[in-house]
């Protein structure tokens, strides 16, 4: 597991920003997800490249419940992340054809969990994902288990990037809350961006 401080530059912040407002509000957009069980997650999500569903943890050209398509990963995104790969050079380069975008407000949070609904080629090779966090601080948590009180805590700040592979590809992780008021003062002037944090993971299926 590598961690990048401050990694993405202002101006890319300020672009991504952009760009999955623009996204986000299209086709294939942010939506609230759910569990299986109906119960939904404390986050809106956006699926680029292919669609992700919670509820059968398993990726498709299209969404469920409103035939929308997945939209495009756009090539700066794609860029960023890459370098960061590039960067780390302890893990394989991937191609990513997935982007996850996740909208915490400042009552977001996500439970630990593991990434593993990518195909068994990617993830034997341990094929790395590469996280990538835009606004306001999140507390990570990281571990073994599903036990969060034995979970490592960082915080993860605007521009910073995770890139999990290896042995540490199938590690539980999660979010337990935003901190309010952190995101830099010239990404919300720029931006307008509200309250909370954007996540963007980039993997290989």
């Amino acid at each position: 597991m590598v961690l990048l401080k401050g990694f993405v530059k202002p101006e890319d912040q300020i672009g991504m920003v952009r760009m999955c407002r623009q996204l986000g509000k299209g086709p294939g957009g942010f939506y609230k997800p759910s569990f299986k069980n109906g119960a939904k997650l404390n986050l809106w999500m956006m699926s680029l490249g292919k669609n992700w569903d919670p509820t059968l943890r398993s990726y498709g050209p299209t969404r469920p419940f409103d035939g929308a398509q997945a939209p495009t990963i756009p090539d700066a995104f794609k860029r960023i992340a890459q370098t960061a790969n590039s960067t780390a050079s302890e893990f394989p380069q991937i191609n990513p054809d997935i982007c996850i975008v996740n909208y915490y407000t400042n009552s977001g949070k996500l439970g630990l969990h593991q990434d593993k609904d990518e195909s068994e080629s990617s993830l034997t090779k341990g094929l790395p994902f590469i996280s990538i966090s835009i606004g306001d601080t999140a507390e990570f948590l990281f571990g073994d288990t599903r036990d969060q009180d034995q979970a490592t805590k960082i915080n993860l700040e605007s521009g910073d990037v995770l890139i999990l592979g290896g042995e540490s590809r199938l590690l539980f992780h999660g979010v337990s809350h935003v901190k309010t008021n952190t995101a830099p003062s010239w990404l919300k002037e720029e931006t307008g961006i509200r309250p909370g944090r954007i996540n963007l993971t980039f993997r290989q299926y």
